[in-house]
């Protein structure tokens, strides 16, 4: 949403403008926990829109005889070869996916894949660069230490694919507390 924002797509600056005014907030909103989370459901108002497109575009395609929707080919696995390997690489919602594969004799020998929230949660990297997750929650403002919901709120608005808990270690990496939504 951002990147379309940025770039001028009018569908999405029109409803993200909407919605800022509504808010009466400032652009900059947009690179917070509020800006993640309303950014998943103007998405979401968007595609429902595009989908009754989509979805016209498929009946004027069928209409005009094009009934084919997949290729079949390579749907029986007795055409698939004994060994293969490939990769598929998108973006999802929640940031980059990636999946692996390696075939060998005909079944699965290796299945490796790399989720967003692999990327959002890791630890730092090998330059000492923070996560998505521990650079969103600098400066987060806690109203309460025995019950930090914004550090809460602040994680899942990444839309994590991990627990809905989160662990506080202090800077020397002792354990503080658990926090969990029931």
């Amino acid at each position: 949403m951002l990147v379309a924002y940025a770039s001028g797509n009018k569908e999405v600056q029109e409803v993200v403008n909407d919605t800022l005014k509504q808010l009466n907030v400032p652009a900059t909103v947009l690179f917070s926990t509020l800006g993640r989370t309303a950014a998943r459901g103007l998405e979401t108002k968007l595609v429902v829109h595009w989908m009754k497109g989509f979805y016209n575009d498929l009946i004027a395609n069928i209409k005009n005889g094009d009934t084919k929707t997949f290729n079949d080919e390579k749907w029986d696995p007795d055409t698939w070869p004994k060994e293969a390997q490939g990769v598929g690489m998108t973006e999802a919602p929640r940031g980059a996916l990636a999946h692996w594969i390696r075939i060998k004799d005909k079944k699965i020998e290796n299945y490796q894949l790399v989720v967003p929230s692999t990327w959002n949660a890791s630890p730092r990297d090998a330059n000492n660069q923070r996560s998505a997750y521990e650079a969103a929650l600098i400066g987060t403002p806690v109203a309460n230490v025995d019950q930090p919901v914004e550090i809460l709120r602040t994680i899942h608005s990444f839309d994590p694919c991990i627990a809905c808990a989160v662990h506080l270690y202090d800077p020397q990496g002792k354990y503080v507390r658990r926090i969990q939504v029931l």
